[in-house]
């Protein structure tokens, strides 16, 4: 009996160190400088946790959230909130932000002008042409005073929503990954920093207009409405949320990236 009892023991304990050792995650990251820090965030689980962190890479930002409401995985950690907000929206997901990352400040920029107020009438301005971030470009250019929105509290906000243009500006809205390489072309060009410090562009330095701190589009770690809670996404965000993460970005984003936690 006493044998029977120590070898149900070590088959009970054997379990439960291999459910343990097991415990996996599939995060979702774009590939390039992005996908780094979730590889670095997901050695750090590794190391502290014994969480495996799969990380799937993509090339579009629709993809992460379509796989993640359908449970292909459990995570990403590619977009802000007002962006997946709207998919929600469109798609009828239930995605939620379980927490901060970091904020890649828009910019605009110029290899004609070194000042916003050399814009002539007429100019060229390009910005992103999805929701929210062409939506982020237009706040700012009627922060600016460059146009005016309906509603500059929407982060929604298309050229549909521009209700004065004053100086005739030609707003032209393109893919965002594009946009460093049209600069030449325009007069001014609102860039992401992701995609601007591949081109030798940072914000601090280059940009003649550069989002504030406080904008609401912090990036975010989402997950499927109720998984916040699960153990292994609130490790992968303590991994995440790291020094070691911190020193990954700046390194890569040479500043670009703002701490959001």
């Amino acid at each position: 009996m006493k044998q029977l009892k120590f070898l149900t023991l070590t088959v009970a304990l054997f379990a439960a160190f291999s459910s343990i050792a097991e415990a996996k995650i599939k995060v979702g990251a774009m590939s390039g400088q992005e996908s780094e820090l979730v590889y670095t965030a997901a050695k750090i689980a590794r190391d502290r946790f014994n969480l495996e962190v799969e990380v799937v890479e993509f090339d579009d930002y629709v993809m992460p959230n379509v796989a993640l409401a359908e449970k292909e995985i459990d995570a990403n950690a590619m977009q802000h909130k007002p962006y997946m907000d709207g998919i929600n929206k469109d798609r009828g997901f239930k995605l939620v932000s379980a927490a901060n990352t970091f904020i890649y400040p828009i910019g605009a920029y110029s290899k004609k002008i070194k000042d916003i107020k050399e814009l002539k009438d007429g100019a060229k301005i390009a910005f992103p042409n999805d929701a929210t971030n062409g939506a982020r470009a237009l706040i700012m250019m009627h922060k600016t005073g460059l146009i005016k929105l309906k509603d500059p509290e929407n982060l929604q906000a298309s050229k549909l929503d521009v209700v004065e243009n004053p100086h005739k500006f030609k707003l032209i809205d393109a893919d965002a990954p594009s946009l460093p390489r049209v600069l030449e072309d325009v007069d001014l060009a609102f860039i992401n920093s992701n995609y601007a410090v591949n081109h030798d562009l940072l914000p601090q330095k280059d940009a003649l207009l550069v989002e504030p701190k406080e904008s609401p589009y912090v990036n975010i770690i989402a997950t499927r409405e109720g998984d916040e809670n699960r153990e292994e996404i609130k490790q992968f965000i303590q991994s995440y949320q790291t020094d070691e993460v911190l020193e990954v970005a700046e390194k890569i984003f040479k500043g670009a990236a703002v701490k959001g936690w």
